[in-house]
Parts: structure tokens; sequence; C-alpha cells
């Protein structure tokens, strides 16, 4: 196609993903977005250029991918309740929260994290690991990536108490997250750091964050299984 050899090689993927959005946006949950080879005939590009497009959207939450079957237009997400901090959920419990950077620094993004903020491998992310402390007792451990082209001066100022008031600062406080929550043995930093045994049963939180559609933050957080419950609010499908 014209209007996509006319594009720089490196936004080629641009074109496509909005050739797409243009389709889809509107339609109905569940109508079937094109096929990569469709996009791939129509734009004469390689297939990868095409999964770059589709992945964004998908990050977006504009397409879901159902294995087996193809892309389709997502389905609105259902949100119970409201999002909260670490700070805001330990005052919840009647707990006082206070934090202890343990590493804050710039770094370039893996693929996993870059795939989770919806950017490039390589690109600029702000790494913020801390230790994460309730009424003056470890809690957890919490690692978190952020997309540094959204938190210009992060670093050089002085490290917010509160992530989440931080974003809210510059219009990006999470609205909604998707978590993946696991078990697991504390490794010997982990076990020292929260002041258990090596071994230790820990909860392990994996989350990505996001103000809108637009992810912020992805981070994986390790619990004192003794010490944190997780509370999930869940509603009946409307």
């Amino acid at each position: 196609m014209d209007e996509v050899a006319a594009t720089p090689r490196s936004l080629k993927h641009v074109a496509v993903r909005e050739y797409v959005r243009s389709l889809v946006e509107g339609a109905d949950a569940g109508s079937p977005a094109p096929s990569e080879r469709e996009l791939v005939q129509r734009f004469g590009v390689a297939r990868m250029t095409v999964r770059q497009a589709m992945d964004a959207l998908v990050s977006e939450g504009l397409l879901e991918r159902m294995p087996g079957r193809g892309t389709f237009v997502a389905r609105p997400r259902r949100r119970v309740g409201r999002l909260t901090s670490f700070t805001e959920d330990m005052e919840r419990r009647g707990m006082l929260a206070e934090s202890q950077t343990l590493l804050a620094r710039r770094e370039q993004a893996g693929p996993g994290v870059a795939k989770a903020l919806g950017i490039t491998p390589g690109d600029a992310v702000i790494h913020w690991k801390r230790m994460r402390y309730a009424d003056n007792a470890p809690m957890c451990i919490e690692d978190a990536y952020l997309n540094e082209v959204l938190l210009p001066g992060f670093l050089q100022a002085a490290m917010p108490t509160s992530l989440f008031d931080a974003l809210a600062a510059r219009g990006l406080r999470p609205t909604w997250a998707e978590d993946a929550i696991t078990s697991d043995k504390a490794n010997a930093e982990e076990a020292n750091l929260l002041q258990v045994q090596p071994g230790t049963s820990v909860l392990v939180v994996a989350r990505r964050a996001l103000a809108g559609e637009k992810p912020v933050e992805v981070s994986r957080s390790v619990y004192r299984a003794d010490r944190f419950t997780l509370w999930v609010q869940l509603g009946e499908e409307s």
C-alpha cells in the first residue's frame, strides 16, 4: 500500500495499528479483528510489524486474543471497587505504612517489561525497588518499573512517599490493574529483607497498572504471607 510505503520503516507498525483501530473502534465486543495474514498482504509489511501493531491494541484493551480462535474486539473491562496504593491499603487496615528505597535508577527495558508497558525493548524505564513496612515491621518488597517518558525528572527530585500520589500529580494515577497472584518460597535476599527464614512461603503479586488505557507501572511485590491477607471485592456480572 502507498500509505505504508511512504512511511518510515520504524513507523510502519503505527500505520497498521491506526488502520486496525479505525476498523474496530465502536464495533461490537467479540467482533473479529483483521487477521495478521490479511494485514501482511494489505500493507506489504513483515508479520513482526503487524504483530507489534496488534500487540499495542491488545495492551490498550481494544482487542483481546483468544488462543486457537483469533483476535477480537475486547469486552468492556468490569471494574469493581477502587484501586488503592500500598499506603491507602495499610491505612484501611489501621496500620502505618512506611517505605525504604532499595534501588532507584534509569535502566533499559527488557522484553517483558517493554511489552507490559507498551514500549520498545531498550527504551528508558525507571526501576524503583522499595521495602514496604506496616507498623514498623516488614510487609513486602515492591519492585516496580515505570515508563520514563511519562515521568520526566522523576529521579532528579526527592523520591515520593507514594507512587500513586506522584502519578496522580501528573494525571496518571492508575484507575485499574491486572494482578497475577501466586505463592512462592522466599529466596535468601527476600528472606533477609522480610526477616523470615529462607524457603518461607510468600505471596507474590505481579501487577500491570493502567491510567485509563495507558500502562504506567509494572511491578512485582513479595509479601509476608503471615502478615498480609489479600482482600478482593467481587460483584455479579452485569
